[in-house]
């Protein structure tokens, strides 16, 4: 999980969010409902810590464990209050059944081995725990967007002339993606024995446009470029 630059350009992360006011606050309302009741839970792929400090001032959820492998991020995210530890999503330093939830925000797309990853979400997560996931489907309209300015290597190109955001995501973290559809990631959940899942969707709009306003989320998986699955662990 993670290359250079989220070492590199750990600052630029959040000032696009800063730019983007209302995409985070519709990610972050999305995260809050994926959520819900957190018990004691794990943030992977922390980052800087940006979601986990709105969620516990705006929305009551408290995440304070977190493992994030770019140092950058990590130190930013210590500042913000978290427990970070320097790892990685397919190797957790953690006990079995140590958390009731597991949240990999944003995180599936720069995760090399997914498929481990979900199996170490399983194994430090209680019976009756969740894996709650979020990212942009590689279906979605943003998925497109960021496949397209990789392929190109930047936004400044006449096939995304009037149809990229005023603010784009940086082009050095578009580029390390490895998008996955909804369906990919949710197989491989059920592979590694999730089950019960749910789906909740939010920026169902153009990404023109996703900037207007902040939006509530909505269940489903059909139209949103951020979806959220959340799978328990049944045994």
């Amino acid at each position: 999980m993670c290359g250079r630059a989220f070492d590199e350009y750990a600052v630029n992360y959040d000032g696009w969010f800063l730019d983007n006011l209302s995409v985070l606050e519709s990610e972050v309302r999305l995260l809050a409902k994926a959520i819900g009741d957190a018990g004691r839970a794990l943030s992977v792929g922390c980052g800087s810590g940006l979601f986990e400090m709105l969620l516990r001032q705006d929305h009551g959820i408290e995440i304070a464990a977190g493992v994030e492998p770019a140092k950058a991020m990590a130190e930013i995210a210590r500042k913000r209050g978290l427990d970070v530890r320097d790892a990685r999503a397919e190797s957790l330093p953690f006990p079995d059944g140590d958390f009731d939830t597991v949240v990999m925000n944003g995180t599936p797309s720069y995760i090399a081995d997914f498929e481990a990853a979900a199996r170490e979400a399983w194994r430090v997560l209680r019976p009756g725990g969740r894996a709650v996931v979020l990212d942009v489907p590689k279906e979605s309209s943003y998925g497109l967007l960021y496949r397209l300015a990789s392929e190109v290597g930047t936004w400044d190109h006449p096939a995304l002339e009037g149809v990229a955001p005023e603010v784009p995501y940086p082009i050095e973290f578009a580029a390390e993606a490895n998008w996955r559809t909804t369906r990919e990631k949710r197989e491989i959940l059920a592979s590694a024995g999730f089950t019960g899942f749910e789906h909740f969707q939010t920026l169902t709009r153009h990404p023109l446009y996703s900037n207007d306003g902040a939006e509530e989320p909505v269940p489903g998986h059909d139209r949103g470029d951020y979806v959220a699955i959340v799978a328990g662990k049944t045994a």
